[in-house]
């Protein structure tokens, strides 16, 4: 199965609105990434957060080519979407 991320936009808080190449979308809540600690300590920084992009080499969102989250993880974590999330 492709899991691969095709588009990302950012919703608010630390939600951001997925679409993957088989056609399924939602919402993925990064909030509990903050309690991880190591290289997700700069997701405390909202702006910073705010600053990915979709990597077409790695199919899935990065932030300053350093950080990403394996694509097949932000699948299965992905909600389904409400306009009340925005």
């Amino acid at each position: 199965m492709l899991y691969d991320v095709i588009k990302a936009d950012y919703i608010k808080d630390y939600k951001i609105k997925m679409e993957f190449e088989d056609g399924h979308s939602g919402i993925v809540d990064f909030a509990p990434y903050l309690q991880k600690g190591g290289v997700f300590d700069q997701f405390s920084d909202l702006s910073f957060f705010k600053r990915f992009s979709v990597s077409e080499t790695l199919g899935t969102i990065v932030w300053d080519d350093q950080i990403d989250v394996a694509p097949e993880t932000l699948y299965e974590k992905c909600e389904p979407y409400a306009p009340a999330d925005e």
